[in-house]
Formats: structure tokens, sequence, C-alpha cells
């Protein structure tokens, strides 16, 4: 169960650690048959907390119950010559991130922007058989 507590702090974690990319762009890709490329307009959506601790983001991934968490490679040295720490990262994409900024959208400060542009980009669409409206969604959370 999600409380309000939760998703307030992960709400904080990600305006802070977090980082949103949202572009749509032409983009060339391989045709199946035939030689050559064939350009399309892509749009990639995403949403990722990179971190060195990684009981957090366990945490936000059992919350969130989307996403996926895995380690980020290390590379190189510190001046000192130890190695830096392990980082690991929770990444969601599309839909999911689509889920992800309606639950943070009601406590986000400095990602808000940015949520609200892929709130925007699925607002009104057929999504599993609903048709998302985000006055309603607005209302809705103003009343709870």
């Amino acid at each position: 169960m999600k409380s309000s507590e939760d998703i307030a702090y992960i709400a904080g974690l990600f305006d802070g650690e977090g980082s949103i990319y949202y572009a749509r762009r032409p983009e060339r890709k391989k045709k199946h048959k035939g030689k050559g490329y064939r350009i399309s307009n892509a749009q990639q959506i995403s949403m990722e907390i990179t971190m060195t601790d990684q009981s957090v983001l366990i945490w936000v991934h059992e919350i969130l119950g989307v996403g996926t968490l895995r380690k980020k490679p290390r590379k190189g040295f510190r001046v000192d010559g130890t190695k830096y720490l392990m980082q690991y990262k929770w990444r969601c994409t599309f839909r999911d991130a689509y889920y992800v900024c309606c639950l943070l959208y009601p406590y986000a400060h400095t990602k808000l922007e940015k949520i609200q542009t892929i709130i925007d980009h699925y607002s009104g669409k057929i999504m599993n058989g609903k048709v998302v409206d985000l006055g309603e969604y607005k209302k809705q959370m103003s009343i709870e």
C-alpha cells in the first residue's frame, strides 16, 4: 500500500537525485527488408534515480512497483587511487513513467515542469481501455 508520506518522500528524493528525459526527434532505423535506413519520429520518455545507497532504491522500486533496478558500472579511480563507490540506478520508461509522474505530481517542486510535460503527453489518450483526463485527476487529488 502506498501512503502519501511514502510518495512525498519519493518525490523529494526524485527532485534531488532524479532525472527526467523527454524527447521527440527524427531517428534513423534499419529497414527489415531491403537496403538502407528509414527515418521515423521517435520519442523517448524515461525517469531515473542514480545513487550509491542500494537499499533506498530497492525501497523505491518496491513502493512504486514499476521500473528496473541495476548496477551502474564504475569507471576509473579517484585522485587518491581508490575505486569509486558502486552506483545503482532505478529507471522506468513510457507509461510506467506516466504512472510515476501522476503519483509524484502533487508533491514535486523542481521537476514539476518535466513531470507536467509527460502527463500532458498522455492526457486524453486511451490507456488500458480508459481515457485519462488530467483535469479529473487534479480534482481527485485536491479532494482526497
